[in-house]
């Protein structure tokens, strides 16, 4: 017989999770760290508004009530509004005296690391340098790059940064896509330079978990023959619909830090997810800080880019935790009646609506039973008799949609006077 237990979290047993069957460590083989990049390459989607620095502020405070450690406060290197705002989130990080840590983007440039030089100098706030270069064989032909102009870059990027004490972690942009014989020279140029960060990214949402591990293994093998302790990042994009998923197999694969956006905004279809990463790794119990702030962060997301979320978009979505459908919520109805809100909780839910803020949410529509009439009215708290009920039901009946509130409510006042 195989023997499955509840989570240590949970206090029922009542569901057999074969996502726990067999477990033998955790998910990450060491400790690691979410970088927010919601406020820089989230912004870079064709289709969002660039938020005010009071959004951004707003934004940057959510991420530090999550337990998130590390976020991109901007690329100042793209002109003056940027600046501004990326000083201002880094003065608002220093008064608050916030445990989130800042970094930020930039081209392997002088010119675009001067200006993070030059905050940090203003506001004393320690702003890591995340300098980015491409390194496939497609973009470097397009670009008409060869290796020794991507070694050159590297070098006076890297030799600015220390010479202003920034610490500076190498991005190779396409890493998915590039060849062994590219990447090999870069990283050892930026290790034997004194770089202790290098970001494997899937700029344009290539890999798959394979890819991963094998880009994974590779570059652990590279770091190892050098004899250095190096960290790695992963930084996915989500064109396949792998974003969130490719984030958890790099963490698997030895990744100290993976990064995401709030709502996965970004360019084409966006980055990796960072609202569900967090979901993720809660239910895994590899995330233990409070995520009873997770929906308002989306929410913030939401309304400072101008970005609606979807009706069927996980926890925060319109239907996340909402159903009309007869069979599913005289289940749920039927935990509630027990008095166990555990059980309702996640009867038809496998991701439970009170550990982020929300509650499950019965409707009525064609596809409900009279269950669903009853848990409504006493919901709204709306004394209610056999016709009443029957009124509701057989309206509901007759239409190929739910009901709005409105519907009901002129149901429910047509019965009281005739009644």
């Amino acid at each position: 017989m195989i023997k499955n237990h509840a989570s240590k979290h949970d206090d029922h047993a009542y569901i057999f999770d074969w996502n726990r069957l067999n477990k033998r460590a955790p998910l990450a083989p060491g400790s690691f760290e979410l970088v927010d990049e919601t406020l820089r390459d989230g912004l870079q989607s064709p289709s969002v508004t660039d938020p005010t620095a009071e959004e951004k502020i707003e934004i940057l405070h959510l991420m530090e009530s999550l337990g998130i450690a590390i976020a991109d406060i901007g690329l100042p290197g793209a002109g003056q509004r940027a600046s501004h705002d990326v000083a201002a989130l880094a003065t608002e990080i220093r008064d608050s005296k916030m445990k989130l840590r800042a970094m930020c983007a930039a081209r392997t440039t002088v010119k675009d690391i001067e200006p993070i030089a030059d905050i940090v100098q203003k506001t004393g706030v320690p702003i890591e340098v995340y300098a980015f270069i491409g390194s496939s064989p497609i973009r470097l032909f397009a670009e008409g790059w060869g290796v020794d102009t991507l070694l050159g870059h590297i070098e006076e990027s890297v030799r600015f940064a220390v010479s202003h004490n920034l610490e500076l972690c190498l991005v190779t942009e396409d890493t998915t896509r590039a060849r062994p014989e590219v990447l090999d020279p870069l990283f050892r140029r930026a290790i034997g330079m004194g770089v202790r960060r290098l970001c494997l990214c899937d700029t344009v949402g290539h890999a798959t978990p394979d890819g991963i591990r094998n880009l994974f293994d590779w570059t652990k093998s590279l770091v190892r023959g050098l004899g250095e302790d190096i960290a790695l990042d992963w930084h996915g994009h989500n064109d396949r619909g792998l974003g969130v998923t490719n984030a958890l197999i790099a963490l698997e694969c030895g990744a100290t830090r993976v990064h995401g956006t709030g709502l996965g905004i970004g360019e084409r279809v966006g980055n990796a997810s960072m609202d569900q990463i967090l979901i993720n790794l809660k239910l895994l119990d590899e995330w233990p800080h409070d995520l009873s702030h997770l929906l308002l962060y989306v929410q913030a997301v939401s309304r400072a880019c101008h970005v609606p979320i979807p009706y069927n978009y996980p926890m925060a979505g319109r239907d996340a935790f909402r159903t009309g459908t007869g069979v599913h919520a005289a289940a749920v109805i039927k935990a509630h009646k027990k008095g166990d809100h555990y059980l309702a909780d996640r009867v038809y839910s496998g991701v439970p609506a009170g550990m982020f803020g929300r509650s499950q949410e019965i409707e009525i529509g064609h596809m409900s039973g009279l269950s669903n009439v009853i848990f409504w009215l006493e919901s709204h708290r709306i004394p209610h008799d056999d016709a009443l009920v029957q009124a509701i039901f057989k309206k509901a009946k007759a239409t190929n949609r739910l009901l709005s509130e409105d519907e009901i409510m002129v149901i429910v006042r047509q019965h009281d006077t005739t009644g």
